[in-house]
């Protein structure tokens, strides 16, 4: 294992082996100090701020901001720094700290590079702005590269709050679209936007980002309406936020306006898939199937990979009651995502044989013995196909525990109809906050 090692004036860092030596002679720190440092030295030239290194030393507790303070008091002491002549640490005021020392980093012995110099705005500017397009096209295969380049960015400078709102933003979809589970990618998403917040209180992309975690995580319907309202004065024509809010609108029953919201992110983004996937949307809750099958194959005009919209469009023939197409876009929808001919082939024995009946036993077997394989709203939904209502109550039960995100859409979305005259149903949309 390569050893990290940094050096400053008459002071050597060894953070492999957790030792500080200033000419030669051991620096004694208490635990939560050389963390602080080792923190400050590997930023070194940046601001670091309050947030952060609070997050980075006590990520596990609650603590004052007073604290560091004295940290930073005694480590200045311990390596004979003080507040006034800031030979190695910099207070910024009511900001954080930043390392002013020159380093002299070594790894084995070998000198290395040096800290790298803040980025340009030019840089930060151009990372975010291709990690947005990357977070807009909403498919599974980008959002990957999004989450990379706002933390790059972040890496850059770690004052830029476009970065942490855009990362904060990326952590909600990655939620949606199941890339990380929503337990862990909610409080990640709620951390960025409050530290986006904390740098830029106006920033429409962090408070829409916020929004995204009180509705799509929290089901605070209430506080998640208000801060899309508030992203939206303060930029009218932010995409995301605009779609955010008619989703909210959809899910409260208010279809009209949902819709009407999502048409006025069409006219300021009129090529973007996710626009027009969230049409499409709208048309499912509102059971217009040929006009949902029409905006997503827009979607799929915009973009031909794009998985979420062959979904839609399967989704769609299903309720019209078209197995047959409903199946090929199934299979299109695998073949897209690389899955083999031959993986496929119980899929289509199952259909030839017994139908969509035949196709969704088949998927349950599949559950049965990977337990992992589908969450439990899907397997509501199968068990509710095949007429077990006991079992696909007690799975939709299981993910409102879980507080599965797709769930939002209880009250309004067509493929929960089959469960909607049970009263167990009605008590669960309660449960949530929602009405029939």
């Amino acid at each position: 294992m390569s050893a990290e090692r940094y050096e400053f004036g008459e002071v050597t860092v060894d953070v492999t082996e957790r030792r500080v030596t200033r000419l030669g002679q051991a620096v004694a720190l208490p635990p939560k100090a050389h963390d602080l440092l080792v923190c400050l030295v590997r930023r070194a030239g940046h601001l670091v701020s309050k947030r952060e290194l609070l997050d980075a030393v006590w990520p596990d507790a609650f603590v004052e901001e007073g604290i560091l303070a004295v940290q930073v008091s005694a480590l200045r002491k311990a390596l004979g720094d003080d507040r006034e002549s800031a030979r190695y640490i910099q207070t910024v005021a009511k900001t954080g700290y930043r390392f002013v020392a020159k380093l002299r980093a070594t790894e084995n012995g070998a000198p290395v590079r040096p800290a790298a110099q803040p980025a340009t705005s030019a840089e930060l500017h151009e990372l975010v702005g291709r990690a947005r397009l990357k977070l807009l096209s909403v498919r599974r295969q980008e959002l990957p590269d999004a989450v990379a380049g706002f933390e790059a960015a972040i890496t850059l400078d770690a004052t830029y709050a476009p970065a942490h709102a855009g990362l904060a933003l990326a952590r909600c979809v990655q939620a949606e679209l199941r890339l990380l589970p929503p337990a862990e990618a909610y409080p990640l998403a709620r951390a960025s936007a409050l530290r986006a917040l904390a740098m830029e209180a106006d920033s429409a992309d962090a408070i829409a980002a916020l929004g995204a975690v009180m509705f799509l995580s929290e089901w605070n319907w209430i506080g998640a309406e208000r801060s899309l309202q508030r992203a939206l004065e303060i930029n009218p024509g932010h995409t995301q936020a605009r779609l955010l809010y008619g989703h909210l609108l959809d899910t409260q029953g208010r279809l009209d306006d949902g819709l009407a919201m999502k048409l006025m992110a069409l006219e300021t983004d009129p090529f973007s898939p996710s626009v027009h996937l969230a049409i499409a949307l709208s048309c499912w809750n509102q059971r217009r199937y040929d006009e949902m099958i029409r905006w997503a194959s827009k979607t799929l005009d915009l973009d031909p990979g794009h998985g979420l919209a062959r979904e839609f469009l399967a989704g769609a023939y299903w309720k019209l009651g078209d197995f047959d197409r409903h199946m090929e876009e199934n299979l299109k929808h695998a073949a897209n995502h690389g899955v083999p001919p031959e993986a496929l082939e119980p899929m289509r024995r199952a259909y030839a044989e017994s139908g969509r009946a035949g196709v969704v036993r088949l998927a349950l077997d599949h559950a049965a013995s990977h337990p992992r394989g589908f969450p439990d709203a899907q397997l509501a939904l199968f068990y509710g196909e095949l007429g077990d209502l006991d079992a696909a109550l007690r799975h939709l039960e299981r993910a409102i525990e879980a507080r599965d995100p797709c769930l939002v859409d209880l009250a309004v979305a067509p493929q929960w109809d089959l469960l909607r005259a049970d009263p167990r149903f009605a008590l669960c949309l309660t449960g949530m906050g929602l009405r029939s």
